[in-house]
């Protein structure tokens, strides 16, 4: 096979000035892929997903090797498999999944493919799972993003990093699946393990953690908060089922959220990346109850913890990443939990863009004024 020619949007300095319709951190070149090695896959992108993640390498709050070709959340349809893939065939659908996880190392064997370990050290080096890079533009090689690049009309990625989808979900609703849901449900259903009953407050809806309220609403969970600055989202958050809001600018918020759970949350979710809003999260919780964060600040970000309330009041403080999920697992569960109109996704979708638009797309999230855009190829 031929090495493939596409369009992508490859990110070459980080930490450009917004707006980014001016700067235009994001160029969208012509590249080349190299055909799929053993155990990778040619992906036509359909659709992918705008997401933090993204903008924080744009942005350089999260450092990653330059240049590279950005975007980890998308679903497609299969064009090619390299040698040694039999669960997989040219034309299914399939969502992308941000780790890829190798099977073998100890968090893998221990069924945490979230931790894989050799998927971690390969996206950090922006390389697929079997090492080294597939795209070039002039000559140069191209860093791959989180093992997807899916900012593009093609993509080729690790076996392991896909989950093969319903092909009567839509594109655009997969591409969710892949990041948004996986880490804001599985962040209340697998690493919080929420209960019917229990109460949970998620601060910040962004398109995480407006999957993270859909996800309290689906385990029963009861009351559930939300908790952003934004009155929009708090907007959006009372139509997805019985949800109280607090604004999140009120001197008050943490006493009302307080209030509303009866003297704290089982659960706090905090999904902002925001060391001030984990904080807040931290005092949203009551006695013996478990905060959980996914949000990402800065590197250099930290969080100062009263180690007598963590000991005395019997506290947990928990990381999630992916939503400790199992992606083979986890994505069938809660596209069949859409389907039965338990978890309506498509709700968090702002609306769709061309590839040429990105850039805009970007300035938006920054804003605040969308939740998940949508480029569509």
């Amino acid at each position: 096979m031929s090495p493939i020619t596409t369009r992508a949007a490859v990110l070459r300095a980080s930490g450009v000035a917004r707006p980014y319709a001016d700067s235009r951190p994001l160029s969208i070149e012509t590249v080349t892929i190299d055909p799929p090695g053993p155990g990778e896959v040619l992906v036509a992108v359909k659709a992918a997903g705008l997401c933090h993640s993204d903008l924080s390498v744009i942005n350089g709050d999260r450092p990653r090797p330059l240049p590279m070709a950005l975007g980890h959340e998308a679903a497609g349809v299969i064009e090619a498999l390299g040698d040694g893939i039999d669960d997989l065939a040219i034309g299914d659908h399939v969502a992308m999944v941000f780790m890829p996880s190798c099977g073998h190392c100890n968090p893998c064997a221990e069924g945490r493919p979230a931790l894989c370990e050799p998927g971690a050290a390969a996206n950090g080096r922006g390389e697929l799972l079997a090492g080294g890079r597939r795209i070039r533009a002039g000559g140069e090689a191209l860093n791959h993003h989180l093992g997807c690049s899916a900012f593009a009309e093609r993509a080729v990625v690790s076996r392991r990093s896909l989950v093969k989808i319903d092909p009567a979900l839509s594109f655009e609703e997969a591409a969710l699946f892949g990041c948004a849901v996986l880490t804001g449900v599985g962040a209340v259903v697998n690493t919080a393990g929420v209960r019917a009953g229990q109460s949970v407050v998620v601060v910040g809806l962004g398109g995480v953690g407006l999957a993270s309220v859909l996800g309290a609403l689906a385990c029963g969970a009861s009351p559930v908060v939300a908790v952003d600055l934004s009155e929009d989202k708090l907007a959006l958050a009372r139509t997805l089922g019985p949800v109280s809001t607090v604004n999140a600018t009120d001197p008050d918020a943490i006493d009302q959220v307080r209030a509303l759970t009866g003297g704290g949350a089982d659960v706090a979710v905090e999904m902002a990346g925001s060391v001030r809003a984990l904080e807040a999260a931290w005092r949203m919780t009551r006695r013996g109850g478990m905060t959980v964060t996914a949000g990402l600040p800065p590197p250099d970000a930290a969080l100062p913890v009263n180690v007598v309330s963590l000991v005395g009041e019997e506290r947990t403080l928990k990381g999630s990443y992916i939503g400790t999920c199992v992606p083979s697992r986890d994505i069938p569960r809660y596209v069949a939990l859409y389907r039965q109109g338990r978890l309506p996704v498509d709700r968090l979708m702002s609306g769709t863009i061309p590839l040429d638009d990105i850039n805009v797309g970007f300035d938006r999230l920054h804003a605040g004024d969308v939740v998940r855009l949508v480029v569509t190829f």
